[in-house]
């Protein structure tokens, strides 16, 4: 793959990271939004509406979205998509550090069995 090849992947991949973290960032200024019952709790939506974090969040996605198809123009998707997981990298890490989410024994194994999937799509899947 060519420097721009990688470089429009893991910018999709990047961005759309930080869309979840900023997302989840917006949820514990706001709350819940949704009650055990199911019901949705307006309280709870407008102070999401007004969130900051919200709306960088959305905008991460877009730009994401654009990376993302400039990505899938020069490289098979059963490539692409799977990068999509060092996403899941990024947030574990991230998580622990922003949020304080543990990252366990188990979550740790995960995340080595993702970079060993990753490396061998990267070397051998096109």
């Amino acid at each position: 793959m060519t420097a721009v090849t990688w470089i429009l992947l893991l910018g999709g991949v990047a961005l759309n990271a930080a869309a979840q973290l900023f997302l989840k960032a917006a949820t514990r200024t706001s709350g819940m939004l949704f009650a055990d019952t199911g019901s949705v709790s307006w309280v709870a939506a407008t102070h999401l509406l007004r969130a900051l974090p919200l709306w960088a969040g959305l905008s991460c996605y877009g730009v994401s979205v654009i990376l993302w198809v400039g990505a899938l123009s020069r490289v098979p998707v059963s490539v692409a998509y799977p990068m999509l997981s060092i996403g899941y990298i990024i947030n574990a890490f991230a998580a622990a550090a922003l949020f304080g989410e543990a990252l366990s024994v188990t979550k740790l194994a995960g995340i080595a069995l993702i970079v060993a999937g990753v490396v061998v799509l990267a070397r051998l899947g096109h």
